[in-house]
């Protein structure tokens, strides 16, 4: 099916209910800067506070195209993304926090950079006005990254993209749960362009994207595009088999000697301690892709839409 507009705003919206005025005075701006023939998806993703209300209550009266989704409860930030570009009719798809914290004319210039050929456009981090400490830790959890899992990530990471409707189509083809959607989009390759900005201020409310979030995060995009931490548990499992037979070799040769007449109590203990604990962490790692695995073979919707309204529609192509 040929996309019905040239540009689409994808929206996840969760406890924004204090932003939504300034939300959509900065929709209805990059309407105006891309014409009529432009929409607006907010995807609102089992928000406790006033949002969909909010939102549901504001955008009849808006100067451009619509749609406003409700999902059934919270599945999270990225799969709120992948809904609302199911949604999107663009043939240029971008995505933009409801926040405000990544400029909106990045995602007008993400948009043109699509429109002028390239398959993905995102948004580079050279600058962020958070804490120290969230900052150092972002900038960490990139860098390794990077190293070790997507080597083709910018250094400070993206949370901003466009994507023309093909590659659209081509993410949605790849219904995989407890991923990493930026790590699907990479993973795609195609033609790609990168755009620099500073990160802002969040200026209303708190941030949803708690500790306990970002640990997840990090944990399906490692299990989803790397084997690293099954090789790392190879590598010291070999490590630990060589130090055994090292340290049975010593323990016969004292034994033979005479040098051990009774066995050491806290040799045995270290022992047992340091291979049950290894085979702990080795079970978690197991567990951990096993658990994915098991996941994707349920084949449960990533989302439930528990209702979704569309608003101006009538507006030109």
């Amino acid at each position: 099916m040929q996309p019905a507009l040239s540009y689409s705003i994808v929206v996840p919206v969760y406890r924004n209910e204090d932003n939504i005025p300034a939300l959509l005075a900065a929709m209805a701006n990059m309407h105006r800067q891309l014409g009529p023939s432009f929409e607006a998806v907010f995807v609102v993703d089992g928000s406790p506070d006033e949002s969909h209300r909010r939102l549901n209550e504001a955008l009849p009266a808006q100067p451009f195209a619509s749609t406003l989704v409700s999902l059934a409860r919270n599945f999270g930030a990225f799969a709120a993304i992948r809904h609302g570009l199911g949604e999107a009719r663009g043939r240029q798809i971008a995505v933009m926090a409801a926040d405000l914290q990544e400029p909106p004319e990045l995602a007008i210039d993400l948009l043109k950079r699509v429109e002028a050929g390239a398959d993905i456009a995102f948004g580079t981090r050279q600058g962020r006005n958070d804490p120290a400490l969230s900052k150092a830790l972002s900038n960490t959890y990139w860098s390794l990254y990077r190293r070790w899992v997507l080597p083709d990530i910018p250094k400070g990471g993206v949370d901003i993209f466009a994507v023309s409707h093909g590659v659209r189509d081509a993410l949605m083809a790849m219904p995989e749960a407890n991923t990493s959607l930026l790590g699907q989009l990479f993973w795609l390759g195609g033609r790609r362009a990168f755009v620099p900005y500073v990160r802002r201020e969040r200026e209303v409310g708190k941030s949803a994207w708690t500790l306990r979030k970002k640990l997840r995060y990090l944990m399906d995009s490692a299990f989803s595009f790397t084997d690293l931490p099954i090789r790392i548990l190879l590598g010291l499992g070999l490590g630990g088999l060589a130090f055994s037979v090292a340290l049975a070799i010593a323990v016969v040769a004292a034994k033979l000697t005479g040098h051990v007449a009774v066995p050491g109590y806290a040799a045995t203990i270290l022992v047992v301690l340091f291979f049950g604990a290894f085979n702990s962490l080795g079970l978690g790692i197991i567990g951990s892709y096993v658990w994915r695995a098991f996941e994707n073979t349920k084949g449960r919707p990533l989302t439930i839409a528990q209702q979704t309204e569309r608003f101006g529609q009538e507006n030109p192509r």
